[in-house]
C-alpha cells in the first residue's frame, strides 16, 4: 500500500511539472516517446523517417506553386492517357496475331472459317465471363450509369477497383474481336477514366489528411473530359462532350480545370505515339491530306445539308431499331433466360452469327470485312476519289491499294459495297449493341457516318466528274466522309462535339464549315419531337434517374412557374430576434427549419437555421444575433423543371433525404413562401399523368 500511494503521489508530481513546461517541449517529448515505441517493432525507422520527410518537402515544394487538385487533374490525364495507349497497344498485336493466323491458313476455307469465326467468338465469351465474375456492373458502356452518378445517385459499384480491372481487361478482349463484332471503346474509356477521377479525389482528401473535402462531382466532370481527349488526341471536343453528354447543369468552374486535364491527356497520349514509334511527330490520329487552295465550292454547302438530313434519317432508324432490340431481349423470355443464366454464352452464340455473316468468302467480301475499325475509317476519309482511284490503282502506295481493294472487290463496285456496307451494318450493330460485355458505341457510328458520307461524296464525285464551274475543281469524297461521321454521330447522340472532334482527330480545319452546317441540320432533325438521344434511350431502358425526359413527359412544365404552387413560409425568424421570442417559436412551433429574414418589415432572406442549432446557440450566447446557414432558394418566376433541375444536380443530398425539406422562394431577395421536395414531385407526376 505504501509503495502504490508514492508512485502516486510521483505522478501527480510529474503531471504538475509537464504542465508548467512549454507546448513545444511537451510535444518533443512526445514524438520522443512515439518514436521509442514504434522501433521495437517497425523495421529501417531512420530510413522510414527520411523518405517521409523527404515527401512532406516535396509536397511543401509543390503546394507553393500550385494546390494539389490541380496536380491530381494533372495525374489524372497522364494515367488516363497510358491506360489509353497500352490499350491500343495490346489491341493492335492482337488484331496484327489474328490477321497472321488468318492468313497463314489462306487456301484452307474451312480452316480460315474456324479461324475467322471462333477468334472473336472465345474472345467475346471470355470478356462477358471475365467482367461479369469479377463486376457484374462493368457491362456495356457505362456513360448512362456515369451521368446518374454526376446526377446525384449514390452508385459506389460503378466507381470500384474492382470495376476498373474489370472493365479494362473486358473492353481489351472487346476490341480484339475487331471488325466482326463492330464496337469501339469511347464510351467504356470514359467510364474508366472516370474510375480513375474517383480514386484520384480520394487521394486529394488524403493529402489533406482528411480535414478539406474535395469537390467530388468537379474531379469526375473532368475526368469525362480526359476520357475522349485521351482517346484520340482532342482536348477541346473532350471538354465539349463532358458539357453535352455527362453534364445536364455544367458548373462554369469546371470549366478551366477540364481544359487542363484534358491537355495534359492529349499531350501524353501523342507524346506516347512518338515515343512508341507509331507517329514521326505529333500529329492528328487520322491525318488527312485534303488540298487547302480550294477545299470546296459554294454550291456544296447545299450538298452538305441534304448530307445532315439523310444522316438524321438514318439516325432515327438506327435509334428506333437499338430501343426495340433492347426491349425485345428484355422481355423475350428464352434469350431474357440465357442472360440470366449464361451470359457467356449467349455472347460466344452471338459473336459467332456476326463472324458467320461477316466471312470475306460470304457477305464479308462485300462489306470490307478484312479491315480493322481504323483502317475503315482511313480509308473512308482517303481525299482521292475512287472514280480516279479505280483508272489508276497501280500507282497508289501499297497501304491505300489495299484498303481500295477492300472495297473494290472483282466483279462489284465501290457504290455497291458502300451502299451494302450501310445497309447490312445497322443490323449488325444493333445485334451487337445487346452483347452483355464492356463495349462502346460511338466509334461505330462515327464509322458508318463516314460510310454515309463517302456514299454521297462518291456519287457527287461521279455525277459532276468533270468539275464544278469554270473553275473544273474536282469534288473531294473524303470531305463528305469528314461531314457525315460528324452528322450522324452527333444525330445520335443529340450533340454538336463530334464535328470538332471530327476536325481534331484529321486535323482539316479546311472543312470546318461543312461539318458543322451537317451536324447542325442532322440535330435539327434528330431531335425533333423530343426523341431521346442514344444515352437517353439507354436511361429510359435502364430506369436511371434523367431529368430532360420530363420535358418529353411533360412539355409544358417549362412553362409553368413556381410562384402558382407556393404555400406560406410559417414561422420566421429575424435577424436580431430576442431571448424570450425564441423560447416562445421553439415551444409552440413543430418545424424543424426556421427561415431567417433581415426583419418582418424587409423580408430579404439571409439563410435557415435548424431547431438543435438555435437551441444550441441559445444555450451558448445569451440575447446574441441568430447564426444562420445558407439555404436552398430558388426565384418564384423560375419554372418548375428548371427548380427541379437544379436541386437534383446542385443539391442531390435533397433527393436522398426524408422529402420534408423545404425550399424556399424569394421575389426579388424577399421571401415569399416555400415548397417541399415531396410537393414538387407530386405536382411533377399529376402534370405528367394528364398528359
Amino acid at each position: 500500500m505504501d509503495e502504490t500511494c508514492v508512485n502516486v503521489k510521483r505522478l501527480e508530481e510529474n503531471e504538475e511539472q509537464c504542465t508548467d513546461e512549454d507546448k513545444t517541449d511537451q510535444d518533443k517529448t512526445e514524438e520522443k516517446l512515439i518514436s521509442s515505441n514504434e522501433r521495437s517493432w517497425k523495421p529501417w525507422q531512420q530510413s522510414r523517417s527520411r523518405i517521409r520527410e523527404c515527401v512532406l518537402y516535396v509536397k511543401k515544394v509543390l503546394v507553393s506553386f500550385a494546390s494539389m487538385e490541380w496536380y491530381c487533374y494533372a495525374l489524372l490525364g497522364i494515367i488516363t492517357a497510358l491506360m489509353s495507349f497500352f490499350m491500343d497497344m495490346t489491341v493492335a498485336k492482337l488484331l496484327n496475331a489474328h490477321q497472321w493466323l488468318y492468313r497463314c491458313l489462306k487456301g484452307h476455307h474451312l480452316l480460315q472459317f474456324l479461324c475467322w469465326t471462333l477468334y472473336p467468338a472465345c474472345l467475346c465469351a471470355l470478356s462477358t465471363s471475365f467482367a461479369h465474375s469479377i463486376c457484374p456492373f462493368s457491362a456495356g458502356s457505362g456513360v448512362p450509369e456515369a451521368r446518374a452518378i454526376l446526377l446525384g445517385m449514390d452508385m459506389p459499384d460503378y466507381l470500384s477497383l474492382s470495376n476498373l480491372f474489370a472493365k479494362l481487361f473486358g473492353l481489351i478482349c472487346t476490341l480484339a474481336s475487331g471488325s466482326t463484332v463492330f464496337l469501339g471503346k469511347v464510351g467504356p474509356f470514359v467510364h474508366l477514366s472516370i474510375m480513375v477521377g474517383a480514386f484520384m479525389n480520394r487521394l486529394h482528401v488524403s493529402c489533406h489528411g482528411g480535414k478539406q473535402r474535395a469537390a467530388k462531382g468537379e474531379m469526375l466532370v473532368v475526368a469525362s473530359a480526359v476520357g475522349v481527349a485521351s482517346c484520340f488526341g482532342a482536348p477541346v471536343s473532350g471538354v465539349l462532350f463532358s458539357i453535352e453528354v455527362m453534364g445536364t447543369h455544367y458548373s462554369v468552374r469546371d470549366y478551366c480545370p477540364c481544359f487542363f486535364a484534358a491537355a495534359c491527356g492529349a499531350i501524353t497520349f501523342r507524346l506516347l505515339s512518338v515515343c512508341s514509334r507509331d507517329q514521326e511527330t505529333i500529329q492528328a490520329l487520322f491525318k488527312t491530306s485534303f488540298s487547302s487552295d480550294l477545299p470546296y465550292q459554294p454550291f456544296e454547302i447545299f450538298i452538305f445539308a441534304l448530307l445532315g438530313l439523310f444522316c438524321s434519317i438514318l439516325s432515327c432508324i438506327y435509334l428506333f431499331c437499338h430501343r426495340w432490340a433492347l426491349r425485345f431481349v428484355k422481355t423475350n423470355k428464352p434469350i431474357s433466360r440465357l442472360l440470366a443464366t449464361e451470359k457467356s454464352l449467349y455472347s460466344a452464340i452471338v459473336a459467332f452469327l456476326l463472324a458467320c455473316f461477316t466471312f470475306y468468302h460470304s457477305a464479308g467480301h462485300f462489306i470490307a470485312a478484312e479491315l480493322t475499325m481504323k483502317q475503315l475509317l482511313t480509308s473512308l476519309l482517303d481525299g482521292t476519289s475512287w472514280y480516279s482511284v479505280s483508272h489508276n490503282a497501280s500507282a497508289l502506295p501499297e497501304p491505300q491499294k489495299t484498303f481500295w481493294q477492300a472495297w473494290n472487290p472483282p466483279g462489284k463496285s465501290y457504290f455497291q459495297t458502300l451502299g451494302f456496307f450501310i445497309t447490312a451494318k445497322v443490323g449488325l450493330l444493333v445485334v451487337a449493341c445487346t452483347l452483355p460485355l464492356p463495349a462502346g458505341y460511338f466509334m461505330p457510328v462515327f464509322v458508318y457516318g463516314a460510310a454515309v458520307g463517302r456514299l454521297v461524296g462518291e456519287g457527287s464525285a461521279y455525277l459532276l466528274s468533270d468539275g464544278i464551274s469554270s473553275a473544273k475543281s474536282l469534288i473531294n469524297p473524303g470531305g463528305y466522309a469528314l461531314a457525315g461521321a460528324a452528322a450522324f454521330s452527333g444525330a445520335v447522340t443529340h450533340t454538336l462535339s463530334p464535328a470538332l472532334l471530327a476536325l481534331e482527330m484529321t486535323g482539316q480545319c479546311s472543312h470546318a464549315v461543312p461539318a458543322l452546317v451537317a451536324t447542325l441540320v442532322s440535330n435539327a432533325v434528330a431531335r425533333a419531337k423530343h426523341r431521346p438521344s442514344f444515352y437517353d434511350g439507354i436511361s429510359l431502358i435502364k430506369q436511371l434517374p434523367h431529368l430532360p425526359s420530363l420535358i418529353r413527359a411533360c412539355p409544358k412544365l417549362a412553362s409553368v412557374q413556381i410562384k402558382q404552387f407556393v404555400t406560406p413560409a410559417g414561422v420566421v425568424l429575424e435577424r436580431t430576434e430576442t431571448l424570450a421570442s425564441l423560447k416562445h417559436i421553439l415551444n409552440d412551433s413543430a418545424d424543424n427549419e426556421f427561415p431567417v429574414v433581415d426583419s418582418h418589415y424587409s423580408p430579404i432572406l439571409l439563410g435557415t437555421i435548424n431547431k438543435s442549432q438555435l437551441r444550441e446557440r441559445l444555450h451558448q450566447h445569451r440575447n446574441e444575433l441568430v447564426h444562420f446557414t445558407l439555404c436552398v432558394c430558388f426565384f418564384s418566376g423560375v419554372s418548375l423543371y428548371n427548380a427541379c433541375l437544379c436541386v437534383f444536380c446542385q443539391a442531390h443530398c435533397i433527393m436522398s433525404a426524408t422529402g420534408e425539406q423545404r425550399l424556399f422562394i424569394t421575389e426579388s431577395g424577399r421571401l415569399c413562401g416555400v415548397i417541399t421536395w415531396k410537393e414538387m414531385k407530386k405536382i411533377i407526376e399529376e402534370m405528367a399523368k394528364e398528359v
